[in-house]
């Protein structure tokens, strides 16, 4: 694994725990020589993550649309920064740079990142893991939802096993490390058919 992306919130959320992970994240990369590719905001959970990776001495890129630019203020120093016309092209890019998606807690964003890499993966469009780092159990009643999705008969049993979790950012770049797609994962879409 080359680089990590990382799904996370412009905010720091209301728990001190949110900010700690996203800063033993940063770390982690880092220490594992790897690189953090994430939405090149300077705030919340995105710029501690960022921070915590640079001043650890890993390589960071961000990739941000010219419309959030300022609205994110966008990190400066040390950040290979990739500046992208909509957030369709900004997910792309962050997929296309990337070995595997840790999802730290977000809100909506963050939420609709990390499914549509779940989605890409469910159509063979990626074959790359997404492990929610379930800080606190933040993600507890989102993965209780897809168990449910999958009980309904709206996610096949062969794709749940696509969202993993995590208790730990070393527990989360090992399960992108060790990730093979589920048996049944077959190629529905080709990239360029997204």
């Amino acid at each position: 694994m080359k680089r990590v992306c990382v799904f996370c919130g412009s905010a720091v959320g209301s728990r001190p725990a949110y900010a700690e992970a996203a800063r033993a994240l940063g770390r982690e990369v880092a220490a594992r020589g790897i690189g953090l590719v994430y939405g090149g905001g300077a705030v919340g959970l995105m710029g501690i993550a960022a921070d915590a990776a640079l001043q650890a001495g890993a390589e960071v890129i961000g990739v941000i649309p010219y419309g959030l630019l300022k609205r994110e203020v966008g990190h400066g120093g040390g950040v290979e920064m990739h500046i992208v016309d909509t957030m369709h092209e900004r997910k792309a890019k962050m997929a296309e740079l990337s070995d595997g998606f840790v999802v730290l807690p977000g809100g909506y964003g963050t939420l609709e990142e990390a499914v549509e890499a779940l989605t890409w993966a469910q159509l063979g469009i990626q074959n790359k893991g997404v492990v929610f780092l379930d800080v606190e159990e933040y993600w507890k009643p989102f993965l209780g939802a897809l168990d449910h999705m999958a009980t309904e008969g709206f996610v096949r049993p062969t794709h749940r096993p696509l969202a993993m979790h995590a208790a730990t950012p070393g527990a989360a770049l090992d399960a992108l490390a060790d990730y093979v797609a589920p048996p049944g994962t077959q190629v529905w879409l080709r990239p360029e058919q997204m």
